[in-house]
């Protein structure tokens, strides 16, 4: 049974919302400062500090369904998934400071910076998999969990955006500021109690609404059963549908953020000054999917919107390439160029978000497709199997990115205004196909996504039937009435 029916309150929206600002600084670190502090400050080569990101990334990405597992099956007082949110951000504050004032304050090898960085991943998972594995628990409402998601959305983007906002202002200010090693001390201490803060202020603010045993106890762990687990997730046909379009949506995200600065500097020809709406675009761009996407699943449904928003939203996004190589455009670096650019780049990518947010929304539904099927839940499964595509994806998009510049031959001393006209329109093109076969590819498979609404709610009430039955047989006829719970490996908690 999930723990809230009906509405739910604004202040469980906001704390939910709110846990996930740690996700958000870890991101926007790792997507925008970490090479170039590593690289530039502490002067590392920049292909070791990529390639150590990489194994953390790929590290982290084969721990988190192990993490989901265990999540799963904690058994406490204060529930599943307190006991994490409690024990882990304080480890991982202290990761985070280290990541950005190394010992010594010179540059680690090259051990040592894959270490630190796998540790901060996986600790930012032992609190992200939990929290987010919450939302399913809470409640079972189609769109009450769409509320939950949008507004840990909105807490992950003002997390991430809000450090950059700080990044170029007050810790790493002016041209040379993102040069000087003092600033990526107090970024670094800063994001580490924000950090903190948001996880552990999140698990107190839900405390008195989750902490109590969970109903049934689970089996004791082993690795064989965690990614047996995941194996059986992923034969979940639900989740495999899910998988392959959540797939294209990554990568198509990972290349679109890994080519951003290129395309923001040497296609747009974006100024210092013009550069700093860009994170207040992207802000608009969560509002606009904040106040949008509650209205869009109602009337099309969470598979239809998540396609929808792909389509459209790349459609929008890539017009202005479409139209500055027709000639239809102002000239790249004025004002009006980049006003027009970030008109369609706040719709474009506010539709993106859109997309990403339903399919990430959509687990929560295959949750109770498994659960009637073998009668357990495995949100933390499901979910850290979500974690497992998204960074696989996002390490694709990278790669593929490098390829696209690699054909492109921008040259690596590139300066803005000065790259012949032959090299951007190459770029553009590869950077633009890529783009659109990668969303279709997406939209086509999330728009097959099997669990409606009218199934979802037609499950929900088959589940509590089966609960209320098994509640009221007699000992020893409980099992022998549920088929599902002969084979789920669980003990009924004693009353």
């Amino acid at each position: 049974m999930s723990f809230i029916q009906g509405k739910l309150p604004m202040r469980l929206k906001l704390i939910q919302g709110f846990g996930a600002v740690a996700f958000g600084v870890k991101d926007n670190g790792f997507s925008f400062f970490l090479l170039i502090f590593y690289n530039q400050v502490l002067g590392m080569d920049a292909g070791l500090v990529s390639l150590a990101l990489l194994i953390a990334l790929l590290v982290d990405a084969v721990v988190d369904p192990i993490l989901g597992n265990l999540s799963d099956r904690t058994y406490t007082r204060w529930g599943r998934r307190l006991p994490w949110l409690y024990a882990a951000p304080i480890p991982l504050a202290v990761a985070w400071v280290l990541l950005w004032s190394p010992p010594g304050g010179e540059a680690p090898s090259f051990v040592g910076l894959v270490t630190i960085a796998i540790a901060v991943r996986v600790l930012l998972s032992a609190c992200e998999v939990p929290s987010i594995s919450l939302v399913p628990e809470i409640t079972a409402d189609y769109d009450e969990r769409t509320t939950l998601f949008r507004y840990r959305a909105m807490g992950g983007w003002i997390g991430g955006l809000g450090m950059m906002v700080l990044a170029y202002t007050v810790f790493m200010p002016g041209s040379e500021g993102l040069l000087q090693r003092e600033g990526y001390v107090a970024f670094g201490i800063f994001g580490a109690v924000l950090m903190a803060v948001s996880v552990i202020g999140s698990a107190l603010g839900q405390h008195a609404l989750v902490a109590h045993r969970p109903a049934v106890k689970p089996g004791q762990f082993s690795l064989k059963g965690a990614f047996g687990e995941i194996t059986e997730a992923f034969s979940e046909r639900a989740f495999l549908i899910f998988a392959a379009g959540g797939m294209a949506a990554y990568v198509h995200q990972g290349l679109n953020f890994s080519l951003t600065n290129y395309v923001n500097l040497f296609v747009w020809q974006l100024s210092s000054n013009q550069l700093f709406f860009f994170p207040l675009m992207l802000f608009g761009s969560v509002l606009l999917m904040f106040v949008t996407i509650a209205p869009m699943h109602r009337r099309l449904g969470k598979a239809h919107t998540a396609a929808l928003g792909m389509i459209v939203g790349t459609v929008i996004g890539l017009t202005p390439f479409a139209l500055l190589l027709a000639g239809f455009w102002p000239q790249p670096g004025t004002n009006a160029s980049a006003a027009l650019f970030y008109s369609f780049a706040l719709v474009g990518t506010g539709l993106g978000i859109v997309s990403l947010v339903s399919a990430t929304s959509m687990i929560a539904e295959i949750v109770e497709s498994f659960e009637e099927r073998t009668g357990r839940r495995a949100e933390g499964s499901f979910y850290s199997g979500n974690w497992l595509v998204q960074k696989c994806a996002t390490g694709a998009g990278i790669f593929m990115s490098g390829q696209i510049i690699g054909l492109a031959q921008l040259s690596t001393d590139a300066q803005p205004g000065d790259v012949p006209a032959s090299v951007l329109r190459d770029l553009v093109i590869y950077y633009g196909s890529a783009m659109i076969i990668l969303a279709t590819f997406a939209a086509w498979w999330l728009a097959r996504f099997p669990i409606s609404r009218e199934e979802h709610e037609a499950r929900v009430n088959r589940l509590a039937a089966r609960r209320a039955h098994r509640a009221a047989a007699p000992i020893g006829e409980a099992t022998d009435a549920d088929p599902a719970a002969a084979t789920a490996g669980v003990v009924p908690h004693p009353k």
